[in-house]
């Protein structure tokens, strides 16, 4: 009989060791089964997002490649790509209005140099003359990007004209300005100094401009190609 009781008593002390080592074998599977879907729809939801990427940095790309300056472009177009895709309209309509967002910060800068005693008598009226000249531009913008959203496939040839024309007189104020903007030979005085700053500065910010305007003139021309 007490070799009958340690035999038993072995027994549960195996079984016990047993249960302390895995406590719920079904709950350690779940777990186990639930911790397998996690990695999976992680690993789903990162390639899906890689596609993403990739397409779009494909889309913005390939619109883009056919602009002067491609790396400005692509950078200030990416926020539309999942929109425009491959729709040349909506990227044409997307370079005039990084465009107009540009040339409306230039033409602050310019506001604010109105009154400037940081600059010659030279660079303002050079400045003034900036001002008019990104005023005008700012305008043909405008009538570009409101006729874009309203194309018809009727008047399309007609539109794409006039659409080429203000675009390139809003390109050509804006040269025309960078033109009148050259700077005065560096001198030891202080206002010389601020007012050479002071025109580098706008003459770098109007250059910026333009190249976003050669670039909508350039997706401009790739719309009139494809057509609607």
């Amino acid at each position: 009989m007490n070799s009958y009781n340690m035999i038993m008593f072995t027994l549960l002390s195996l079984l016990l060791l047993l249960l302390s080592l895995n406590p719920n074998p079904s709950l350690a599977s779940s777990s186990s089964s639930s911790s397998s879907r996690r990695n999976n729809n992680y690993t789903d939801d990162t390639n899906a997002s890689s596609v993403r990427r990739y397409s779009s940095c494909r889309y913005v790309k390939e619109a883009c490649n056919v602009t002067r300056y491609q790396k400005l472009c692509v950078r200030t177009l990416w926020p539309f790509t999942m929109v425009a895709k491959n729709n040349s309209s909506k990227w044409a309509r997307a370079g005039v209005a990084v465009t107009i967002t540009d040339t409306k910060r230039v033409l602050r800068v310019l506001l604010k140099t109105r009154n400037s005693t940081a600059v010659g008598k030279r660079e303002r009226v050079a400045l003034s003359d900036c001002r008019q000249l990104f005023v005008d531009s700012l305008d043909n913008l405008y009538k570009c990007l409101s006729l874009l959203r309203k194309l018809d496939a009727d008047l399309f040839q007609q539109q794409m004209s006039d659409l080429a024309t203000w675009l390139s007189a809003a390109l050509t104020d804006e040269d025309t300005c960078l033109d009148g903007l050259i700077e005065e030979p560096m001198s030891k005085s202080s206002s010389s100094s601020s007012s050479s700053s002071t025109v580098r500065m706008i003459r770098r910010k109007a250059s910026r401009c333009m190249h976003l305007c050669s670039n909508a003139l350039a997706l401009l021309n790739k719309l009139a190609y494809d057509g609607l």
